[in-house]
């Protein structure tokens, strides 16, 4: 194979962008809400906050509670508001 269709094969794989959160609601059918937490530095003072932001993911088996941590990924949407889908649970909540 030559660099050049080598480089288009490798061009076409989609790297799967995914993130690891906590599931705050399970109330909803086949969804549930992962909260993304991060860490950014204060520009002026040089503290680290945390910073969270909210997202619903597509469970189809309704296998997650609320507390767990599970690792999700970007999907095609689902919905007007899913576009990530849980693809583990990491950790069950107590």
């Amino acid at each position: 194979m030559s660099d050049v269709e080598q480089n288009k094969a490798m061009a076409s794989d989609k790297v799967q962008r995914s993130q690891v959160g906590r599931v705050v609601s399970d109330k909803m059918d086949k969804t549930v809400t992962v909260r993304l937490e991060r860490l950014v530095k204060h520009p002026l003072y040089g503290k680290y906050i945390r910073r969270s932001s909210k997202v619903h993911a597509h469970d189809e088996s309704n296998d997650c509670k609320e507390g767990d941590t599970v690792r999700i990924a970007e999907t095609r949407p689902v919905s007007k508001s899913k576009a990530w889908q849980v693809i583990e649970v990491i950790e069950r909540a107590q």
